[in-house]
């Protein structure tokens, strides 16, 4: 018996929403993270982009557990001496939810061209709607 192999271009993809509201941001961000590789299909090929889209909706209701907020640090490098730029995640899911997901997902994902490709599958929105109603999203409730 032959190994199947996913070839990319007989990848099908489907689309996917999760609601964040009052649930812990790594939780969702690792279950999307997996989302976005495949490796919840059976036709999972390392080498291959074969992960579906995920569209995360109100990000700016997610939670950090304990005292996360105000202990857990946003850091940054400017890559010059000194150049360490640190932003409490209190300040991070006021101002800029997006983005506390979505580096949150990066981090969970491949180094490289691969991991590149499937985090641009990967649509955060601070409110309940979006603009992807086109795609018919399926809802995904996640375990956690």
């Amino acid at each position: 018996m032959k190994s199947y192999l996913a070839k990319p271009g007989e990848v099908e993809r489907k689309w996917y929403v999760v609601d964040a509201a009052g649930k812990p941001l790594g939780r969702v961000a690792s279950q999307v993270a997996t989302i976005l590789r495949g490796k919840n299909k059976p036709e999972f090929t390392p080498n291959v982009d074969t992960g579906d889209f995920v569209i995360i909706i109100n990000a700016e209701k997610a939670v950090l557990t304990g005292k996360k907020l105000d202990q857990k640090m946003m850091r940054h490098h400017s890559n010059y001496p000194g150049g360490l730029k640190e932003t409490p995640y209190r300040e991070v899911m006021e101002k800029k939810p997006e983005l506390a997901f979505t580096e949150a997902v990066r981090r969970m994902l491949p180094t490289g061209v691969l991991g590149r490709a499937q985090l641009l599958k990967l649509k955060v929105y601070r409110g309940s709607s979006h603009p992807h109603e086109a795609q018919n999203p399926e809802v995904l409730e996640l375990k956690y």
